[in-house]
């Protein structure tokens, strides 16, 4: 499609630039308020473009559109007696143009396109958004460390500079994206899947057919959006696809990633959320069904969102100073130490933003290039650096680009709200970076207290822990080890949240100038806690009800003694799993009546027994069927 327009930058948001679009581009018929709410939803409330124009002056002097609190996720905010909720632009951001290529406007024989415009949601004159609070985290971010600058001008002298010659604070920030794509209604055999996986044979192949046609056509047009990807290629997961009579693929089941440049911290979060839509809707139309579930399939690789962290100085003369990068030789300057201890101290209060599905927890096992723990790598030696997989947030350097310096956060998936995993990354970094810079610490002291062994004291890191490792966490340690030397994570989505409480004097960390308040905080609880137990009764319940089902008996009256065994064993975890009896509740129904009574503790529990009884039948079920000659 040519001379479509794909973006409307902050430069033209205003009255004169805004009609002259709309008049040179009749085929934008609608405009829509986007919205982020405390899960990481994004609103969609679409109006027509003539009535924006008409009362454009308002909507550019900060005058709010109002919505219905039901229709975000704002627990104990936006109640039904105190349910309104405005909406007000962000002018600072760039506003995308989404094309219904479905759907082609007969008079300009182009998509219909929709504004999309990023807005704070507002309750009693308060914001309520998660964009309002990476806004307020990355403002107290700058803030305060300016001021640290101004107060201890020894700061800055590492970098050869002074106060005088910086002209703004620089965060940059990026994610990569993956996600699974398959032909709809087709499904794999786990074991298939699997046995995939640990032989690579899908890492870094070619993609074909549709898949092929489906991401290139993704990556044209991150380019025509600026997005400027770097990369997208296949992943770990999936199967060979097949072909049918028609020389078509079929049969698909594929992983893949996605990556693209970096920008400051909210156009990041913006571009992430735009760049899936984009990716969903492109593979949609070649008829592929792409799911972004951090755990989509058990027992093999789940996606990921990894996050990067930066920081740096532009200067009056225009000059970039990369913040974390050493000043001498050294894995990172006194800064980049603090900002990764921060993380490190504290990821307990970050992790409850971060991991929010049951999903994001079955991501994260051992095996599957996921975090397991609180440890980080820096690399063999300052000269050599190297990258560690198998950590919770690693150092990503190039000596030949001093800027590339940043921090790779490898928790996250596309499920996470990335608002607010930058948020808490950023305060968490402010953290660690003022330990550093109010208590005058060197290099040399803090990479000692960096890779300090479990019962070193530290002056900021906690005693009883180590922090650091260069060794594969998964095959290195055994799982007691790894838990008395990097703390035990909690398993489910509760047992995270509880995190807030265990450790809730560090709240104090998040809560620097009221980036987030108690309420958002129990706010965004209440709404997890929700999310997490629908989730369990209405869909994994209602999924391994299906899966047991399906596990039937399959042996002939004259079978081994070995299969009846096996098949009465299956029988028997079936109904333990699912059935009542009168005397009895089976699994499903006593974690129904936790959630019901509202203990959680308890129904976290019989959670991690439902998955590890799930895991058995499933074993068992293959190895007796695998026992049959004739099924």
């Amino acid at each position: 499609m040519k001379d479509l327009i794909y973006i409307v930058p902050k430069t033209k948001h205003n009255k004169e630039d805004l009609f002259k679009i709309f008049n040179e581009h009749p085929e934008i018929k609608f405009v829509s308020i986007v919205g982020i709410d405390l899960s990481g939803n994004d609103t969609d409330e679409k109006i027509p473009a003539k009535l924006f124009l008409n009362d454009i002056d308002s909507f550019l002097n900060g005058v709010a559109i109002q919505t219905d609190g039901s229709s975000v996720v704002l627990p104990g905010i936006a109640t039904l007696n105190d349910a309104k909720v405005d909406m007000v632009a962000d002018l600072d951001a760039n506003w995308f143009v989404d094309y219904n290529y479905d759907y082609i406007d007969t008079s300009t024989n182009k998509p219909v396109g929709t504004l999309r415009i990023p807005s704070f949601l507002i309750h009693n004159n308060k914001p309520v958004c998660s964009r309002n609070i990476l806004k307020s985290a990355i403002t107290t971010f700058k803030s305060t460390l300016l001021d640290i600058f101004k107060n201890k001008p020894e700061s800055l002298r590492p970098f050869g500079i002074t106060l005088d010659d910086i002209d703004e604070i620089v965060i940059t920030s990026a994610t990569e994206l993956e996600f699974w794509v398959k032909t709809p209604n087709e499904q794999a055999h786990i074991e298939e899947l699997s046995t995939s996986q640990v032989l690579q044979e899908q890492y870094w192949t070619r993609t074909k057919g549709a898949v092929r046609t489906a991401l290139e056509e993704t990556l044209i047009l991150m380019e025509e959006y600026g997005f400027e990807p770097e990369m997208g290629h296949k992943e770990v997961g999936g199967v060979k696809s097949k072909l049918d009579s028609n020389g078509q693929f079929n049969h698909i089941m594929e992983q893949l990633e996605i990556d693209w440049k970096y920008s400051d911290a909210i156009q990041a979060a913006d571009n992430e959320i735009f760049v899936k839509i984009l990716t969903q809707e492109t593979f949609r139309r070649h008829g592929l069904d792409v799911t972004f579930k951090a755990k989509p399939i058990d027992d093999v690789a789940g996606s990921g969102m990894h996050v990067h962290l930066g920081v740096s100085l532009k200067l009056k003369t225009g000059k970039r100073i990369n913040l974390f990068h050493a000043t001498k030789e050294d894995f990172l300057s006194t800064i980049g130490y603090g900002a990764i201890m921060g993380i490190l101290k504290n990821y307990e209060i970050m992790n409850p933003f971060i991991s929010t599905t049951n999903g994001a927890f079955k991501r994260l096992k051992p095996g599957f290039e996921a975090p397991i723990c609180i440890v980080t790598s820096l690399g063999m030696a300052p000269d050599n650096p190297s990258r560690n997989r198998t950590i919770l947030v690693g150092l990503i350097r190039d000596l030949s680009n001093p800027l590339a310096t940043r921090f790779e956060l490898r928790s996250p998936n596309p499920h996470s709200n990335v608002y607010l995993a930058l948020s808490v990354s950023y305060m968490a970094m402010l953290d660690g970076i003022i330990y550093v810079l109010e208590n005058n610490k060197t290099e040399e002291e803090l990479l000692k207290e960096l890779s300090k062994k479990p019962g070193d004291k530290a002056d900021y890191l906690e005693t009883d822990r180590a922090y650091r490792s260069e060794e594969d966490v998964f095959e290195f340690y055994t799982d007691e080890e790894r838990d008395a030397y990097f703390g035990k994570a909690p398993a489910t989505v509760y047992e995270n949240l509880m995190q807030l409480e265990k450790h809730a004097e560090k709240l104090e960390v998040l809560e620097r100038n009221d980036v987030f308040s108690d309420n958002l905080i129990n706010s965004f609880k209440l709404a997890i806690i929700q999310r997490w137990t629908t989730d369990i009764i209405h869909r994994i319940i209602v999924n391994h009800a299906t899966e047991i089902r399906s596990f039937k008996k399959l042996h002939s009256s004259n079978a081994l003694d070995l299969d009846i065994s096996n098949w009465m064993t299956i029988n028997n975890l079936r109904h333990y799993i699912m059935k009542d009896t009168y005397t009895e509740k089976g699994l499903f129904t006593r974690i129904k009546d936790a959630i019901t009574i509202k203990d959680y503790a308890l129904a976290s529990n019989l959670l991690l027994e439902l998955e590890d009884k799930m895991k058995q039948l499933r074993d068992l079920y293959s190895n007796y069927t695998k026992n049959l000659l004739d099924i």
